[in-house]
């Protein structure tokens, strides 16, 4: 039984992108025109590597029917046979390079990614791990090739970080880091300690994806336009003339009022300019609340039972307790060697994203040469 989900609905999607691209003002707004072309691009390359699963099934199954058929010529066999090999090998790579294609995207995943670390529970030895951790992301940041750029930071008596946070940019940044999000538990013998003994501690860690540029769209619909003649002082014009312009923003019932110019249209486009201003203000406080919001649902409270992840320096070993992932590697990992770590998670979250789509539960492909599929 073929685990791919059907092809239909993609190629449907593609075909709507390819008649919106073919819109003779589909380039009118570039940004939207940019974000229809990289979708459309993606659902190409998809459609086609689907062709190439089919072709190879068929190909596959050809082959294998030759080496079954007992009339079949011995010389074909014997080059069937050769080609068995890498047809299997090429139908379960293109399995998977479509079925990772068909699992929905995180919309955020190729965004710039904003890192707050902050210590947590136990004191100068947290803030001291804090900023390790922090030299941890920033090593591998730079390793990638991506650029970090600091946004604040509180240092601790002996040079460590109470909180710290740096914008980090580059090629889907968020989705090599989201995973890092939570409580990080350190189990070592601190600076401080006079007696040798290990101490736990923790530092949180939250990865947010960076806050684009808020648009403010305002429909037409939703606005209540009043004219009325002004009042007060401003002039024997401004008052025998109906030139002062009410706006109300009917979802938010907010008000503007302008009267301060003897022009209707003038009046009108500051009020606009006014009420933008301010539905900016609420979209900008909204998405910072946003973020707070899923920045306290990554990382708890901070306490030790929280932990995603344990450092434990004496064992050099870094366990996650997410997926049950352990490594005795430790000193390269705070060098920023966390490819292993991430890619881990990575296919940790595409299974669990694979058995959502399909209900069924995701095991590679390696199929044999007397699979019949």
């Amino acid at each position: 039984m073929d685990s791919l989900p059907e092809i239909l609905p993609f190629q449907r999607r593609l075909d709507e992108l390819d008649a919106q691209m073919a819109e003779p003002s589909f380039y009118a707004n570039a940004r939207k025109a940019a974000e229809v072309s990289r979708e459309q691009q993606k659902l190409a390359q998809l459609v086609a590597d689907h062709k190439a699963y089919v072709k190879a099934g068929a190909e596959l199954d050809e082959a294998q029917a030759l080496l079954k058929d007992p009339a079949g010529d011995a010389e074909l066999k014997e080059l069937a046979a050769a080609e068995l090999p890498e047809l299997l090998a090429a139908r379960a790579r293109l399995h998977d390079s479509v079925l990772a294609a068909m699992l929905p995207p995180d919309p955020a995943d190729s965004r710039n990614t904003v890192m707050e670390i902050r210590a947590g529970t136990g004191g100068e030895e947290a803030a001291l791990f804090a900023a390790e951790l922090t030299r941890m992301y920033q090593r591998y940041a730079e390793g990638r090739g991506w650029k970090i750029e600091p946004m604040g930071s509180s240092l601790s008596e002996r040079g460590g970080y109470r909180e710290v946070s740096f914008l980090i940019t580059g090629q889907d940044v968020y989705r090599q880091l989201k995973f890092e999000s939570g409580v990080h538990r350190v189990q070592r013998v601190p600076l401080t300690e006079a007696n040798g003994r290990i101490h736990t501690s923790t530092v949180t860690v939250a990865v947010l994806p960076e806050a684009e540029e808020v648009d403010v769209h305002i429909d037409p619909q939703e606005l209540e336009i009043t004219v009325q003649r002004a009042s007060g002082p401003g002039g024997q014009g401004v008052n025998t003339t109906d030139s002062a312009v009410r706006i109300i923003h009917k979802p938010t019932g907010m008000m503007v009022y302008c009267a301060d110019g003897r022009s209707q249209q003038k009046n009108k486009a500051s009020a606009m300019a006014v009420l933008r201003s301010r539905l900016l203000q609420l979209k900008e406080e909204a998405e910072r609340a946003k973020y707070a919001d899923e920045r306290r649902s990554q990382i708890g409270t901070g306490g030790r039972s929280e932990r995603i992840r344990t450092y434990n320096f004496p064992q050099n070993r870094l366990t996650d307790h997410r997926i049950g992932l352990t490594l005795y590697s430790l000193p390269h990992v705070m060098e920023g060697a966390i490819d292993g770590i991430i890619e881990a998670l990575q296919r940790a979250d595409f299974e669990e994203k694979f058995a959502a789509l399909t209900g069924q539960t995701y095991t590679p492909r390696r199929m044999n040469a007397g699979d019949d599929d």
